[in-house]
């Protein structure tokens, strides 16, 4: 009877230490997301006040091994500029990975807005923040459809 209520008890506490640790790598991933999108709308501001370079300089270091400035600049010019200014952007969904494909390992946000833009009514801007080698959230992709 004893040994009978001291494995019900164990299992009851090993049940509720997996759910303290569900609760706390949400928390975690919520974390992340919350610095990732604040990231993300940093570096956001960037590229539509035209800040072309300095978005590639505030960008991860994957982001600058893959494309050099000059070429974000081309990239990013030929993306934005027929669309015009942003008239609004709205948060989509904002999700939380430990991989993507393509990408080494790590922490990513993937981040999508609806965005209305002066000569496109409406798109899909993904931006995709890591956390990069020193810790810090930077924009590691950007896409629009």
């Amino acid at each position: 009877m004893k040994e009978e209520i001291m494995k019900k008890t164990l299992w009851i506490l090993a049940a509720i230490g997996a759910l303290l640790l569900a609760v706390a790598a949400l928390r975690a991933d919520e974390g992340a997301e919350k610095e990732a999108k604040e990231a993300a709308g940093a570096w956001l501001r960037l590229v539509d006040a035209g800040e072309y370079a300095e978005s590639w300089k505030k960008a991860a270091s994957l982001f600058q091994k893959q494309v050099t400035a000059s070429q974000w600049k081309t990239a990013v010019e030929n993306a934005r500029g027929p669309l015009g200014k942003v008239v609004s952007r709205r948060l989509r969904r904002a999700e939380y990975r430990k991989t993507l494909p393509g990408a080494p390992d790590g922490d990513y946000v993937v981040i999508q807005y609806d965005t209305s833009f002066e000569k496109k009514n409406s798109g899909i801007e993904t931006v995709t923040p890591m956390k990069d080698g020193d810790g810090i959230w930077r924009v590691s992709g950007y896409y629009i459809k």
